[in-house]
């Protein structure tokens, strides 16, 4: 009987990679050139397992193509709005993810963005290289204060509470969070408060940090009405997915100074950033860096090669999501 065929879609850290073809004899991509739709449908058909990321876009188009060979879509990422679970169910294949590993370095991110966004580190920074700083004078580029601020939190799961963690424990920020998926009485014991509604926790927060999944239901979560009700002296931050907020609003909120600045890590649209936000010094634009850390990236690449190996075993895997 032959060995089970594995194809994986992008480049992956080298020390996982060396696991992937030692182990199955993956078919790596070298390039890390995305697959495409009729690359990703040619390695459905072709291997018994994909290991895919959150580039791969796996539709209905491409999962109701016909003619699979594939059992299982094995992803490299927590998030997995990329792939249509209703088609996938459909096809027969099992889809897994790799939580639990990227909480903190996602959640630093976060705290990287809201310090960067709140002292107007980007603006200085690129006054500096451009060589327009013309040295300390008392007025110059001033920021917000980040210590004491109220954060509010929308999304209270793993990396929720870690920048609930890091902002309280290390800037004495109180904390307030937004979660109806989690049930009353269900509640994460810790020094926050939980608000009833979105729109309250708008109209406090100093900082609005957002940490929920990509669904229909968060879809343009935050749209120009929401934003209105931020404190115009607010912040807006997101390192969960790109389609919570309604890029053209956030935009049109910031040219007129509805709230004070944004930072983001993710993007409608991605790879492609609103030119409107490109054009804004408050804002901090990372190209979507929340788990790119080597020590997540390899762990993320570890805990999806062991729910690999759980499928093509014929044992549940440990992180099935669909």
């Amino acid at each position: 009987m032959s060995a089970p065929a594995v194809v994986v879609t992008r480049r992956l850290p080298q020390a996982v990679e060396r696991e992937l073809a030692t182990r199955f004899g993956a078919r790596l991509n070298a390039t890390d050139e995305p697959l495409g739709r009729d690359g990703l449908v040619r390695a459905l058909r072709e291997a018994d397992a994909v290991v895919c990321t959150v580039t791969d876009r796996l539709s209905a188009d491409v999962l109701g193509a016909g003619g699979l060979r594939a059992k299982a879509l094995v992803n490299v990422g927590v998030g997995f709005n990329h792939i249509d679970l209703a088609a996938a169910r459909a096809a027969g294949l099992v889809v897994t993810n790799t939580p639990d590993v990227l909480t903190d370095a996602t959640a630093d991110c976060a705290m990287t963005l809201m310090l960067a966004v709140m002292r107007r580190a980007g603006e200085g920074e690129r006054e500096l290289r451009a060589g327009r700083w013309a040295g300390w004078r008392p007025t110059h580029l001033m920021g917000a204060q980040v210590t004491g601020k109220t954060v509010g939190i929308v999304g209270f799961g793993r990396i929720g509470r870690a920048m609930a963690e890091r902002c309280h424990g290390g800037f004495r920020m109180p904390v307030l969070w937004f979660d109806p998926a989690i049930p009353a009485g269900a509640e994460p014991a810790g020094p926050w408060t939980r608000v009833g509604t979105l729109d309250e926790l708008l109209a406090q927060a100093d900082v609005v940090s957002l940490h929920c999944p990509a669904t229909p239901e968060t879809r343009h979560l935050i749209n120009a009405e929401r934003l209105r009700q931020m404190k115009r002296s607010a912040f807006l931050v997101n390192t969960a997915r790109g389609d919570v907020v309604d890029e053209a609003a956030l935009v049109a909120a910031l040219e007129a100074g509805v709230i004070a600045g944004a930072g983001l890590d993710v993007y409608e649209h991605e790879p492609r950033v609103h030119a409107g936000l490109l054009a804004l010094e408050r804002v901090v634009l990372l190209p979507h860096l929340g788990s790119a850390t080597v020590e997540t990236r390899v762990a993320m690449g570890m805990r999806a090669l062991e729910n690999l190996e759980a499928v093509l075993a014929g044992v549940p895997p440990r992180d099935r999501v669909a």
